[in-house]
Order: C-alpha cells, then structure tokens, then sequence
C-alpha cells in the first residue's frame, strides 16, 4: 500500500507522542512492505506561534487531500484568555466539522500487566475491555446560539440535535457492536433534556434494524457510577458529544492512565487519529510522556482509514508485549522514557512481523 499521512503535531507533548507513533507506523512499513509518505503541518499554539489561525488554510488542504491524519495535541496556557474561537483548542473544533468528522471512537480496555495500574481493585476491574463511541459535532460544543454577555456577568450555549445526527452515530455504535459483544449502552438525560429525549427515542427505533445486538439505555449519571463499580459491564457505549468526552476520560483513568487511550474520528472525510489526553505542558519536552495511546492511535488509523488488520493487530501486540515486560512511563509507575517505549515498540512489531 502507497498512502500520505499527515503529521499534526500541535503543542506541549504531542510532537513526541507523535513522533512514537510515525515510529511504530514506519516500523509497519518496513516490516509489511507498505510506502508511507508523512507530511507535517501546524496546528493549535504551533500555529499561533507563527502568527497563523489555530487551524490554518494551509493545513486544512493538506488534511482534506490526505489518506488520514496523526494528531498529537494542542493547547498552551498562554493562549488561556483569548476568545474562544483563537484558542488552539479551536483547531479541534474547527478540522471536526470541516472534514465531517461526527463519529469518534475511543476504547479502553485492561492491557497485559497493569491490572493493578488504576484505582479499581483487579477483581472489579477484570477484563474490562469496552468502547465509547462519541457523537462528535453536534451538542453543546457547536450549537448556537452561544456567548458571553456584553458586561461578562452572564453567559450561554445551546444544546442542540437532529434526528439525522442521532441516528447517524447509533448506527455506527451498532456496526461497532457487532463486531464485539453485541451489547450496545445508550446514554442520555432524559429525565431532563429535551435532546435526550430525541435521543432515546432515535436509538430505540434504530435497535430495529439490529436485531441481534441488545440495545439498553442508562442515564449519564448513572453510567459514570457503573463505570467505576462494573466497568466490564460494557461493551459499547454510545452518547452525545458533552457526555463522551467526560465518560471516556473517566473510560481513561479507571484503566490506568489516560495516556493509555488512542482515539479515531470518523466520518465524511479523512480519519483523524489521536490519543485521548491533552497537550500536558508541564511535561513536555523532559520524555517522559506517555506514548501508548498516540500508538495505538497509528494501530487505529491503520485499521480504520487504511484497512490493514494485520498492521494494526501487530502494534497492538507489540503494546502488549511492552506493558507485560514492565517497560512503562512514569504514569504507570515506571521508569522508562517517552522515547525508549517507543523504540521497543517499534522493535517488537518488526519482531511480529518476521516471526
């Protein structure tokens, strides 16, 4: 396979994080015989920085004309009191909506080794293997109207769903099921909201054309409470854009590490690919971020954009192989750097592939 990936870096640890995963991904290449092109734009504080929006034109074109794309993460603290929409953390929003990017996976499950590596005792934790599918541009992160009052003593947004966007994304957290359990979680507020109560109504009449996945609904509440006593109770979960973001961090936290998480945006366009946690400034450039969701990330965007299993499976096992060793970054209680992690998973998906 010949395919162009483009490289966004962003800010605080993502040029390391990403640098792991081009490693892991040129590791692939080389192994499996495929050509892969990287090319590296700037977006979030990297572009403020040069005097450049935080999503620039220059970089959009390059996305929309690309194979799929590698992010690594933005925000900077310096950027904390401009308007919303000149923050780096803009970028996200913006590149979402114009690539039609509405479905975004993240799964969270127990790798090889750090069973004891959350808060949650082995015993409740088991085999907790789950994916949250997020719907990804609609809900309070784009609906209008929104502000700020003119004397700062007031602000608003607007919660807002279709019937299209819902069942858009239900069915992709069907599609998603039926290729695990079969199990699919709904998650609303509709005790409360209006959108929620669309939404359950939507997801229910899509069940219909899933016979053979079972279809339960919960309330957000609810769900993050069962998240920490039960997590392997689920299989998928599948909710609107506030409550996904909130539900996967925490997803991210009970098995182990949010550094831990890789996440996949899908949709009209090019995939987008990229490890759940933020820019984490405090750490940045001292190596010793964490680079397995970055990784497995590649592993998605491999699977997902450019239809290698057997790539992607062997990232996977090389990041198994790596945590059963003991070879972690300090989130994980170890000693290891950003940089040797990555190097030994590179050097195990070459064992893989030769094996």
């Amino acid at each position: 396979m010949i395919a162009r990936i483009v490289v966004l870096p962003g800010d605080g640890v993502g040029p390391e994080v990403t640098g792991a995963a081009q490693a892991a991904l040129v590791a692939v290449a080389d192994a499996f015989g495929h050509q892969f092109t990287f090319e590296t734009h700037l977006i979030g504080g990297a572009a403020i920085r040069r005097d450049l929006p935080p999503l620039p034109q220059e970089t959009i074109a390059a996305c929309v004309s690309a194979d799929a794309i590698l992010l690594g993460a933005v925000g900077a603290p310096e950027f904390d009191s401009r308007p919303p929409g000149q923050r780096p953390e803009s970028a996200l929003l913006q590149i979402r909506q114009r690539l039609g990017l509405y479905a975004n996976l993240r799964p969270a499950r127990v790798w090889p080794g750090l069973e004891s590596a959350g808060p949650l005792k082995p015993q409740v934790l088991g085999r907790t293997d789950l994916l949250v599918v997020r719907e990804l541009t609609g809900g309070l992160y784009y609906g209008e109207p929104r502000g700020i009052s003119a004397e700062g003593d007031a602000a608003w947004n607007t919660m807002r769903y279709s019937r299209q966007e819902i069942e858009r994304i239900a069915r992709v957290a069907f599609t998603a099921a039926r290729a695990r359990q079969r199990r699919v979680t709904s998650v609303d507020k509709m005790n409360v909201l209006e959108t929620s109560r669309l939404w359950r109504s939507v997801v229910t009449e899509v069940a219909a054309d899933y016979p053979d996945v079972r279809l339960d609904h919960m309330l957000v509440d609810s769900c993050a409470m069962r998240i920490t006593l039960a997590p392997a109770s689920f299989d998928v979960i599948v909710t609107e854009n506030l409550f996904g973001d909130i539900l996967s961090d925490e997803a991210g936290a009970v098995v182990g590490s949010l550094g831990l998480l890789p996440s996949a945006s899908l949709g009209d366009g090019p995939g987008l690919f990229e490890p759940v946690h933020g820019s984490a400034p405090d750490i940045a450039g001292l190596d010793v971020a964490n680079p397995i969701g970055a990784v497995l990330s590649a592993a998605m965007l491999l699977r997902h954009a450019l239809k290698l299993e057997k790539e992607a499976s062997a990232i996977e096992s090389a990041v198994a192989g790596v945590t059963a060793g003991g070879e972690l970054t300090r989130d994980l209680g170890g000693p290891a750097s950003c940089s040797a992690v990555a190097r030994a998973i590179a050097a195990r998906v070459v064992s893989r592939a030769v094996t």
